[in-house]
């Protein structure tokens, strides 16, 4: 499963959305690097799995339209008031480790709140001040990225969002529905070489870059190592 661009695709001719993520990236205490991704990847499906996002929930309608379209996610960050003002508006904070990061409802894609639009975009440089656990045994749910990429945190906070949400969307309903009730376990971490050659044999979901910003187009990023039984 390849998340991507492709010519002539219908996707395009819909209304675009965007998922907004915050990340609250302080002076003093900025969040590490893998807990601000795995943040990232929680809050895209803890948001997915809220009864909000679906059937007669408040924010089915963009939900909807935004699956329907580009799965867009952008990061930005927020620190102090900026962070407080966000926090006032509707959405879900997760916290992972010494990260927060807040989703919102999708949004078109010009049509931010202005207390998110005037958020940078910039500055989500964030580094591990340890080196992150081992990865996990196999068979733990896990995102892997390409280890042949250097992204900034932002954009690889919105890549594990990618591979998160299709990861979900390719288990059937009674594992996903196990794994939410778990809390959704998951571990990310940066592939070794040979290990993403093989990840990418396998019958996995691949996100495959749109080429918005940072990497060429259709480049895989990210891969979702989901238990699907």
């Amino acid at each position: 499963m390849v998340t991507g661009v492709q010519p002539g695709d219908p996707r395009d001719l819909a209304p675009q959305y965007v998922l907004p993520l915050v990340v609250r990236v302080e002076r003093a205490t900025p969040p590490a690097r893998t807990d601000a991704l795995e943040a990232a990847a929680l809050a895209v499906l803890t948001l997915l799995t809220d009864p909000r996002s679906f059937g007669d929930g408040e924010w089915a309608g963009p939900v909807t339209a935004w699956t329907d379209a580009r799965i867009r996610k952008v990061v930005r960050r927020a620190r102090g008031a900026e962070w407080r003002r966000a926090e006032a508006l509707d959405g879900i904070t997760v916290t992972r480790g010494s990260a927060e990061v807040r989703v919102f409802p999708p949004v078109p894609l010009d049509g931010w709140p202005r207390d998110l639009a005037r958020l940078q975009v910039a500055g989500t440089d964030l580094t591990d001040p340890q080196p992150p656990p081992p990865p996990p045994p196999p068979g733990r749910p896990a995102l892997w990225l390409n280890p042949e990429l250097e992204m900034t945190a932002g954009k690889a906070m919105a890549q594990v969002g990618h591979a998160a949400q299709l990861g979900l969307s390719a288990l059937d309903p009674a594992t996903a529905d196990r794994w939410r009730a778990d809390g959704f376990p998951l571990a990310v971490r940066t592939a070794t070489t040979r290990h993403w050659a093989e990840l990418l044999r396998r019958d996995l979901p691949v996100v495959q870059d749109a080429g918005f910003t940072e990497v060429a187009p259709g480049t895989c990023t990210a891969v979702a190592e989901i238990l699907r039984a």
